[in-house]
């Protein structure tokens, strides 16, 4: 079942606003995006994200500060562009999101 125009929509704003070196978990997008508790869809919406949407999906990752495994190599692909980001890391390889979490003024 497609998400609807309008919370794709939504969603796309609010990822495209995440600015570089920052990143937002799953939960965090859809509840800027007026949906919370609908870290699911935000999920299946990226994994449908076409390569060239121009979106930084990279910059989406677990509540817990982890890299999901979105198929073969894509984690890994992903640890790369945040680094190059300048995205922080703990020693677990997870994010350190209390560093990392971007906090958008409301």
């Amino acid at each position: 079942m497609p998400l609807p125009d309008d919370f794709a929509a939504r969603l796309a704003a609010q990822l495209a606003a995440v600015p570089e070196g920052r990143v937002v978990s799953y939960g965090q997008l859809a509840e800027l995006a007026g949906q919370p508790r609908h870290a699911r869809h935000v999920g299946r919406w990226l994994k449908l994200l076409p390569d060239g949407s121009g979106l930084p999906w990279q910059r989406v990752i677990a509540a817990d500060g982890a890299i999901p495994e979105r198929g073969e190599g894509r984690a890994d692909w992903q640890r790369l562009l945040l680094e190059e980001e300048g995205v922080p890391f703990r020693a677990d390889g997870r994010v350190d999101i209390a560093r990392a979490r971007w906090r958008p003024e409301r």
